[in-house]
């Protein structure tokens, strides 16, 4: 138990005391293999005295599958400036180089403990029992045989019911069917406890990218609008959305990297988020998410 004022001090290997000069090793280098957790604090915050015993227990009952870094932010202010750290406690989550999620103030527990379930799930794999079922279920599906792999899904979600590979393979199904109304009752019915995995989250950016390509303008005319202007961005983020309906995915990650490039703060961060909306759509390993997030990463940090 910590005293009043005392300094948190890494009582494991998954907990240690970071440093702007230690920060790319700890966090963004540590975090292409582990998820990392960290956690801008300061000795006269009264609610980091509240997050920081919270995190550091739910860090530990993750056995090595995250790790926590604790930054002091009177004594190393440069991070906290790149990322924009306005309060304390500000809590960010590092996986393959760059932030990820992220919560302000001191949360219950039990948030604490699903935040942090959030970033193992993301680094983990799937149900051994049933992932050769999902694997077949996610082979159907990309082959085209869509009512196939809605079967498998249900059997598979039949057996588990808080299975969330097949979850979100359901919720992906409807959507390839075009069938967005019933992608969503899916998503919308899901389980608390899987609520908020990485798979669902995919399958709900999913959702979000399928409805606004409804609505994307044609991507000749929207071109023409942004060649034009160079600075509309608002021009720019509506190609980017029909070049993505369109199939064009990589190049439309490409011109919303213009756009937080040239003004990271535009319409609230509105390329950033769609930036990460993307990714979250994509497979983990895929390369034009990869490669997004590597670009992006370099911008944050430049």
């Amino acid at each position: 138990m910590l005293g009043l004022g005392e300094t948190p001090t890494a009582a494991t290997t998954d907990i240690i005391d970071g440093s702007d000069a230690s920060f790319m090793a700890d966090v963004v280098e540590a975090s292409k293999t582990v998820p990392v957790i960290v956690d801008f604090w300061a000795t006269w915050c009264g609610p980091c005295k509240t997050l920081g015993p919270a995190l550091e227990a739910a860090v530990t009952k993750a056995k090595g599958k995250v790790k926590l870094v604790k930054i002091d932010v009177d004594q190393n202010q440069a991070y906290a400036s790149q990322l924009k750290v306005q309060s304390i406690p500000t809590v960010y989550a590092f996986w393959q180089g760059q932030p990820v999620d992220g919560f302000q103030g001191a949360l219950p527990p039990s948030q604490v403990d699903e935040f942090v379930n959030k970033m193992v799930a993301l680094a983990g794999g799937e149900d051994e029992g049933l992932a050769e079922a999902v694997a077949a279920a996610e082979a159907m599906l990309e082959e085209g045989d869509v009512t196939g792999a809605v079967e498998t899904f249900a059997a598979v979600l039949s057996e588990e019911p808080h299975n969330a590979p097949a979850y979100g393979g359901l919720v992906r199904a409807h959507i390839t069917l075009g069938e967005l109304d019933q992608a969503e009752a899916i998503l919308n019915g899901a389980p608390a406890e899987i609520a908020t995995a990485p798979e669902l989250e995919t399958a709900h950016a999913l959702l979000e990218l399928s409805r606004q390509a409804a609505n994307a303008g044609p991507v000749a005319d929207l071109r023409a609008l942004v060649e034009a202007n160079p600075d509309d961005h608002a021009a720019r983020f509506d190609l980017a959305t029909a070049l993505h309906a369109s199939g064009e995915v990589e190049a439309a990650v490409d011109e919303l990297l213009t756009i937080f490039r040239k003004d990271r703060e535009w319409n609230e961060g509105a390329a950033k988020t769609q930036l990460f909306k993307i990714f979250d759509a994509l497979s983990a390993k895929d390369p034009i998410a990869l490669n997004g997030r590597r670009k992006l990463s370099s911008l944050i940090f430049a």
